[in-house]
C-alpha cells in the first residue's frame, strides 16, 4: 500500500490554535475538564478498572475485576485528559496521568501485549477472552481496547512531548503487526477501533506499517480467509468496498466508516471513497434520527432496516452519535462539502449533547425520541440520567470530544479558511507568510447573527468559506428523509465592512474571496425561524407526526412544562408558535411556546425545550414527535 504524504486535503485547526469562549459551549467544555474527567477517573478507580493495570503489572494482588473491555474506558478518559491539557496546563492532572502511564507500562508484557483480562487471570481467563491470545476476536475486544490506547497515547504525546505512553503503544502495535497480515494470522476485530488508532500512530511517527495494518484489517472483513465470518452485526458480511447499506452495531459501523475514510484519504483509493460516500447516503437518506442519532434498534445496538426510525423505542447510543461526528468530520476533510458538517452539527447539538447531564456527572447511554416513563430505554424506567453503567463506554467517550471541540470550528486548505461551526471565540492561522486572526462573536445557537473580525499581519489574498447550514437553505438535512412543512426560508445575508455582498454558494459554503488588509468585519446573518418537520412517508412510525426545530436545535416536550400528557398532544399546522428566551431555565434556553390540542381535542398551551436539555427535572414523559393536528 502506498501512503501519500498529503493525508486529508483539508486540515482542521489544532486545539491549541483556537479557543471557544461563548456562553453555550465554554461552560460545557470547562465542566467536562473540571468535573467529568475527574469523575470518570474516580469511577474507574472505584470499579477496579485502574487496579486491573496495577494487578497486571504485579503492583498489587487480586483477580481481574469487571468486564474484559474495561481497559478501553481508562484509555478514553486519558485521551480526554490529554485534550484538556491542550486547553490549559494542569500539573496535577499531568502528574496523575504520568502515574497511570507507569501502570500501563508495568501491565504490558515483555513482547508488547497489553490486555489486562488475560494477563491478570492467566489460566482462569474469562471465557469471552478466548483460551489464548487472538482466539476470540469476534467478541473479546482485544484489538478494540488498544485502538483507544493508541489514540490516547498520541494525544498525550502531542500535549506534553513525553514519549513513554507512545512507546507503550508502539511496542504493542509492532507486536500486532508481527502477528497479523497476509501469510500470518488473517482475522479481524469484532469491534472496530484499532483502525483509527493505527492511523493516529502513523500521523505521530510517519511509519507506513501502521496504516498498512489498518487497511489489512479493513480489507479482510467479509473475506473468509481461513476463518468464519462474524456477520452483519460486525460489518463482516461483505468486503468493505462492496458495502452500500449501513447494518449492524452502529458504533462498530461508524468507527469502521471513519477508518475507511482515513484510508481513502491516505491512499487515494477510489473504491474506499465510493463506499463511504454510498454508506453515508444510506444513513442520511434512510437511517438517521432527527436528532442525528444512529442505531435505532435495541437488538444489537444496531441500524434497522431502511426507514426503521421508531420514536419511543429508538436506541441511538451516545457513543454512536460521537462516532457519527468523527466520521462526518473526516468526510468533510476529504471532500470539502458542507453537507457532512450539517450532519455533524445536528448530531453534536442534539443526539450527542443529550448524552451528558448538565452536572457533568450523569449520562444517557440511549437517546430515544420519546419516553413514556415505562419503556426501559436506559436500562431503567426513570427519565433521570445515570451516574454510571456497568458498560460505561458512553460516560468515558464524551470526554474525548468536548475538550477537543475547538478543533472542529475551523479548517483550512491552501488559501481557503473554512468556518464550520459558529461559536464565539478566537482562532489564529498562518497562510504562507501572513498571520491571520479571526475573532468570532455570536450567541449561536440562540441567535443567527455571527460577526467575524478578521485581522491580517500583511495584505493577503485568500478565501473565507462560511458554511450556510442546511436549515438556512430550507432543508433539515441534505436528503429527503425529513422536510419542513413550509419550504420557504429567509435567505442568509453576508455583510463585509458594512456592505452587503452576493451569497455565492459552493458545496454549502458562501465563499468570500478578496485581498484582506488590516482588520475586516464580516457579518453573517442566518435565519432562525421556527420550523415544523415531517418525516418521509416511508417512516411508518412517524406518519402523521410533526416535530419542531429552530436553528440547529431539535425541540422536545416534557411533562415538567406541560400539564397534558405530551404523548397525546396534537399540533395543528396553523397554530402560532413563538420563541421565548428563558435565562433561568435549564442553564438558559430559548423555549418554543404555542397552542396544541390534548387527547380530547381541547386547546392547551405547550412549552418545548431543546431536546438536549430533557430529563433534568424528575420523572415524567417526553416526546420530540407530536401528532399532527
Amino acid at each position: 500500500m502506498t501512503v501519500t504524504s498529503g493525508d486529508y486535503p483539508i486540515q482542521p485547526l489544532a486545539i491549541t490554535s483556537a479557543q471557544i469562549q461563548d456562553r453555550f459551549w465554554k461552560p460545557r467544555i470547562e465542566r467536562a475538564i473540571n468535573v467529568t474527567i475527574p469523575y470518570d477517573f474516580e469511577k474507574c478507580e472505584e470499579t477496579g478498572r485502574i487496579d486491573n493495570f496495577a494487578k497486571a503489572g504485579g503492583l498489587m494482588e487480586g483477580p481481574h475485576k469487571g468486564i474484559f473491555y474495561n481497559d478501553s474506558d481508562v484509555f478514553k478518559v486519558v485521551q480526554g485528559a490529554a485534550c484538556a491539557l491542550h486547553n490549559a496546563p494542569n500539573p496535577e492532572l499531568e502528574a496523575y496521568l504520568d502515574d497511570l502511564i507507569d501502570m500501563f507500562a508495568a501491565a504490558q508484557e515483555d513482547d508488547g501485549y497489553l490486555y489486562t483480562a488475560r494477563t491478570v487471570d492467566g489460566d482462569e481467563v474469562d471465557e469471552h477472552c478466548g483460551p489464548e491470545r487472538w482466539s476470540n476476536l469476534g467478541v473479546n475486544h482485544e484489538l478494540y481496547n488498544v485502538g483507544h490506547m493508541y489514540e490516547a497515547a498520541v494525544a498525550y504525546f502531542e500535549a506534553t512531548g513525553k514519549r513513554k505512553f507512545l512507546d507503550v503503544a508502539l511496542k504493542n502495535a509492532d507486536l500486532i503487526d508481527s502477528v497479523f497480515g497476509e501469510g500470518k494470522l488473517r482475522d479481524v476485530p469484532g469491534h472496530q477501533e484499532i483502525e483509527i488508532g493505527l492511523v493516529a500512530l502513523y500521523r505521530a511517527t510517519g511509519d507506513d506499517r501502521y496504516p498498512r495494518l489498518a487497511k489489512f484489517f479493513l480489507d479482510e472483513r467479509g473475506r473468509a480467509n481461513g476463518r468464519d465470518l462474524y456477520g452483519p452485526n460486525c460489518q463482516d458480511h461483505l468486503p468493505v468496498t462492496e458495502q452500500r447499506e449501513a447494518v449492524g452495531h452502529a458504533v462498530r459501523a461508524a468507527y469502521m466508516y471513519a477508518g475507511m475514510t482515513d484510508i481513502a484519504a491516505l491512499t487515494g483509493d477510489g473504491q474506499y471513497a465510493a463506499a463511504v460516500k454510498a454508506l453515508w447516503e444510506n444513513v442520511v437518506g434512510k437511517k438517521l434520527a432527527l436528532t442525528g442519532g444512529i442505531g435505532a434498534c435495541h437488538d444489537g445496538e444496531a441500524f434497522g432496516e431502511d426507514y426503521e426510525l421508531p420514536n419511543l423505542t429508538a436506541y441511538n447510543e451516545t457513543c454512536a452519535a460521537q462516532a457519527n461526528i468523527l466520521w462526518n468530520q473526516r468526510l468533510f476533510l476529504l471532500t470539502g462539502e458542507a453537507k457532512y458538517i450539517d450532519v455533524l452539527e445536528r448530531t453534536l447539538y442534539n443526539g450527542f449533547l443529550s448524552g451528558i447531564g448538565m452536572d457533568g456527572r450523569s449520562f444517557y447511554y440511549v437517546n430515544p425520541l420519546a419516553c413514556d416513563g415505562e419503556y426501559p430505554f436506559n436500562r431503567s424506567t426513570s427519565m433521570a440520567r445515570q451516574p454510571w453503567y456497568q458498560t460505561s463506554c458512553c460516560p468515558t467517550n464524551v470526554v474525548r470530544l468536548l475538550p477537543s471541540l475547538s478543533s472542529y470550528v475551523f479548517a483550512r486548505r491552501d488559501r481557503d479558511i473554512y468556518v464550520n461551526l459558529y461559536a464565539a471565540g478566537d482562532a489564529r492561522f498562518r497562510i504562507n507568510d501572513t498571520y491571520v486572526r479571526i475573532q468570532q462573536v455570536t450567541d449561536y445557537p440562540w441567535d443567527g447573527s455571527i460577526t467575524l473580525d478578521l485581522t491580517v499581519s500583511q495584505p493577503s489574498t485568500f478565501a473565507l468559506q462560511l458554511r450556510i447550514p442546511s436549515f438556512a437553505q430550507g432543508k433539515p438535512l441534505p436528503s429527503d428523509l425529513y422536510r419542513y412543512l413550509d419550504s420557504t426560508s429567509d435567505p442568509a445575508i453576508i455583510v463585509v465592512d458594512g456592505e452587503s455582498i452576493p451569497l455565492p454558494n459552493m458545496e454549502g459554503y458562501a465563499r468570500v474571496e478578496r485581498r484582506w488588509e488590516g482588520k475586516t468585519r464580516v457579518d453573517l446573518r442566518l435565519p432562525m425561524a421556527i420550523r415544523r418537520v415531517i418525516a418521509h412517508d416511508s417512516v411508518a412510525d412517524l406518519r402523521g407526526k410533526v416535530a419542531l426545530e429552530r436553528g440547529p436545535l431539535v425541540y422536545a416536550l416534557e411533562s415538567a412544562d406541560n400539564g397534558a400528557d405530551v404523548l397525546d398532544l396534537s399540533l395543528p399546522d396553523t397554530s402560532a408558535i413563538k420563541a421565548e428566551e428563558q435565562t433561568d431555565l435549564l442553564g438558559g434556553v430559548t423555549t418554543l411556546r404555542g397552542d396544541a390540542l390534548d387527547g380530547r381535542g381541547e386547546k392547551v398551551e405547550f412549552t418545548a425545550i431543546p431536546y438536549y436539555a430533557w430529563g433534568h427535572r424528575g420523572d415524567g414523559r417526553m416526546t420530540v414527535w407530536l401528532n399532527r393536528g
